[in-house]
């Protein structure tokens, strides 16, 4: 949804989709706030020694967004709705990358216990995650988009319903049958 008359933020993303790069910066600090408590809520389903931090993806995300020269943000919460996703991106990548490192890239020595002891403080297996929502996105690319920004954005049902232009009890009903797929997924995952 577009706003009627043009934000502030949503003049600083036009600003910045025409090439202007003094727009960064301004938007950046009006929407740092809000990036980070993204962050943070897609941070709280990871384990909690978690080597990225929340500013940290906020930074990542920033850059693959402000970077990507393909950008068109309609309004702010269609930028705040492509954080989200990016924000998936990012966790995603990085799990690949540790994953890669357990299996030998980087050769270092774990004992069983200390593998174990990682393994059950993981509450989450986000490439897991990642699989069932492709899968998912397959399917029914609306009740993916429903799991992106009510999961990893932390967005309320009512702000899930604005961003995607649904309403409040689609989005809940949508939700239900979301979580109920995920969670047959995941556990076929787990069983396998």
């Amino acid at each position: 949804m577009s706003d009627a008359v043009p934000t502030e933020a949503t003049l600083l993303l036009r600003r910045l989709e025409a090439g202007d790069a003094s727009a960064h910066e301004p938007l950046l600090q009006m929407l740092y706030r809000e990036l980070h408590k993204l962050a943070e809520q897609s941070m709280r389903a990871e384990r909690a020694n978690h080597t990225l931090q929340a500013t940290a993806l906020v930074h990542e995300v920033w850059l693959r967004l402000v970077g990507d020269e393909s950008r068109a943000w309609r309004d702010r919460s269609h930028f705040l709705c492509s954080a989200a996703q990016a924000m998936r991106r990012v966790l995603v990548d990085h799990a690949r990358r540790k994953r890669a490192e357990k299996r030998g890239a980087g050769q270092e020595r774990v004992t069983l216990d200390d593998a174990l002891a990682s393994y059950e403080e993981r509450a989450l297996d986000v490439l897991a995650l990642d699989q069932a929502l492709e899968k998912l996105a397959t399917k029914d690319q609306e009740l993916a988009r429903i799991v992106e920004l009510r999961f990893f954005a932390g967005l309320t049902t009512e702000e899930t319903g604005k961003a995607l232009g649904l309403s409040v009890r689609q989005v809940e009903g949508a939700w239900v049958a979301a979580r109920a797929w995920l969670h047959r997924e995941l556990k076929a995952y787990r069983e396998d």
